[in-house]
């Protein structure tokens, strides 16, 4: 079955102070690259969106076999990089796994995981959690609910459609905190660092 990865990759990392953290280094190599190589070892189409193709983390997709969206309008939020990249979907996509890129601690393993859970449950959304409960990422969205993308708006993502759903939601959780640890300013970074060492 087809359920594309769509990586948010559009956004501006303003809080990086002039950093990116989406080319920080994760095991040698930029973050955006190893998600998106982690991504593409499930086996599944993955789907990035950049600001433009010619945006400075393109170039560490080069030669991954992908397709990159350009959200021009990513300033808006991230409801624009989620409507674009779910039109971007193949037709055969019966749903869509979305992952921010800035999530190093997100193994192909979990993506796996909450994929085939999801296909289990048989449930119109799926969202990963903290070992404790905290919602966070990734989150996997059935391909009937592809049209509300539309009705997004602003930078609170999926939220509202996830909301929506009300009991049918369901929730796995993944190890420790990995489902919300996102990496967005350089003391982020550098605590991720010192206890991944």
């Amino acid at each position: 079955m087809t359920i594309p990865i769509l990586l948010l990759a559009a956004g501006s990392a303003s809080r990086m102070r002039g950093g990116d953290k989406l080319l920080e280094d994760v095991h040698g190599a930029p973050c955006l690259q190893v998600m998106a190589k982690r991504a593409l070892a499930t086996g599944q189409p993955v789907v990035v969106t950049l600001p433009s193709s010619d945006h400075p983390r393109a170039a560490c997709l080069r030669g991954l076999d992908l397709l990159v969206v350009e959200v021009p309008d990513a300033n808006l939020g991230m409801s624009r990089s989620l409507q674009r990249g779910v039109s971007a979907l193949p037709n055969t996509a019966k749903a869509v796994m979305i992952l921010p890129a800035d999530m190093p601690d997100i193994t192909t393993d979990d993506m796996n995981q909450i994929l085939n859970i999801f296909l289990e449950a048989k449930a119109p959304a799926m969202r990963a959690t903290t070992q404790d409960g905290a919602a966070g990422h990734p989150t996997l969205i059935d391909a009937g609910l592809f049209e509300h993308f539309q009705e997004l708006d602003g930078d609170k993502g999926a939220n509202a459609l996830l909301s929506a759903l009300g009991k049918s939601l369901k929730f796995h959780a993944l190890k420790g905190d990995r489902a919300r640890t996102d990496l967005d300013t350089p003391e982020d970074w550098s605590a991720w660092r010192a206890r991944s060492q």
